[in-house]
């Protein structure tokens, strides 16, 4: 446990054999960020990496406690692979906790927004079912997260600015 990686200003962390641990610290207010993560028209901006061969074809959010979220993936309909689940908790501008629906082995994921001195950081946090769920979603994290978080970073300067 504790295996930990770091790129630029986003950390990955192994907290357990069921956790995995991202932060990082966002040069705009919580409602900014918050926003970003929970309005369709932001969250499409920046939750694909633009490396990825695969697009976000449809973002549907319902974003309020027992509300639901669906995204879909890949070049046209025909072949999406969808990402689904339910909103457990949201409690804006602080936290968000939804389920990943999708497969068995499918966490489910806690995003905390801490404000201070007009920056926020972000803790999101996934518990996993088992060390397997866990240890082929640590490979993903690793490559996606920071350019996802990068990409957040660039949305953001221009909704502070905006």
């Amino acid at each position: 446990m504790g295996e930990m990686v770091s790129s630029g200003r986003t950390t990955v962390e192994r907290r357990s054999d069921r956790e995995l641990v991202v932060t990082r610290t966002f040069d705009a207010p919580a409602r900014l960020v918050f926003d970003a993560w929970t309005r369709p028209e932001l969250f499409r901006q920046w939750w694909a990496p633009k490396s990825s061969p695969v697009p976000l074809l449809s973002c549907e959010m319902d974003v309020r406690t027992g509300g639901g979220y669906r995204l879909a993936f890949g070049q046209d309909a025909a072949n999406s692979m969808a990402f689904f689940g339910r909103y457990l908790d949201v409690s804006p501008p602080a936290r968000l906790v939804w389920t990943n629906e999708e497969s068995t082995d499918a966490a489910v994921t806690t995003v905390t927004f801490e404000e201070g001195e007009g920056r926020t950081r972000l803790v999101l946090q996934e518990r996993y079912p088992s060390k397997q769920a866990v240890d082929e979603a640590c490979a993903g994290m690793e490559g996606a997260m920071p350019e996802q978080f990068a990409q957040l970073d660039a949305l953001l300067v221009t909704l502070v600015h905006s």
